[in-house]
């Protein structure tokens, strides 16, 4: 039988293993791809940095808890690349029973505490976890246009499509649409998107 505090200690060694989900997006010097624990340090430096830019008042603790929880469940589920539609399929399912697996390993007041963080931040319905999902989208973008449009282009992503799928933030508010002009017009003046016939980006809409 498990004490509370071994049983921490072996939670604690398997999610060690979130340093070893590789993500499609790169390393800032290309030289490998991001691992889910770099994603989410990341994100976490966002959040600490952004959270009074949004114009309103969030629960910084609860916020880094949430992005510290949300990728956890890929530890078993995998990491579903965005643009991968047909990996996309059953990820919600997935990860859900991945999230029961995992939780289930801790001591019953972090179970319950961690499966709540985790609805809270599938279902959206707060202000901190819609804020961690904005991070989330933000992170991997900057990220792509921080290593040159590398998976963009590995991947023929057109611009058209990263446009809708950062549609959700990029008008969020002033501070962010400043963001995401800066980033978008930087790559496209150093031709980071991708485009089929080799012509300019997108205008932003």
């Amino acid at each position: 039988m498990f004490t509370r505090i071994t049983q921490l200690i072996n939670f604690l060694s398997v999610v060690d293993k979130f340093k070893t989900i590789e993500r499609r997006t790169y390393v800032s010097n290309t030289a490998r791809r991001e691992n889910d624990a770099e994603h989410t340090w990341h994100m976490c430096m966002f959040a600490l940095l952004l959270h009074k830019e949004i114009g309103y008042e969030i629960n910084l603790e609860k916020t880094l808890k949430l992005i510290l929880i949300h990728d956890l469940v890929e530890i078993y589920a995998g990491d579903t690349f965005t643009h991968d539609i047909k990996a996309r399929v059953g990820k919600k399912l997935r990860e859900d029973e991945a999230a029961e697996i995992l939780f289930a390993q801790l001591p019953e007041d972090f179970k319950n505490e961690f499966n709540e963080l985790w609805d809270e931040f599938e279902s959206g319905d707060t202000r901190e976890a819609q804020f961690v999902k904005t991070i989330d989208k933000m992170q991997a973008f900057a990220q792509n246009v921080n290593t040159k449009g590398t998976v963009w282009k590995e991947n023929q992503i057109a611009p058209e499509k990263i446009l809708a799928y950062n549609e959700s933030w990029r008008h969020q508010n002033d501070s962010f649409s400043e963001l995401f002009n800066y980033l978008w017009n930087f790559a496209k003046k150093e031709g980071y998107l991708y485009n089929s016939e080799d012509k300019s980006g997108s205008e932003l809409n």
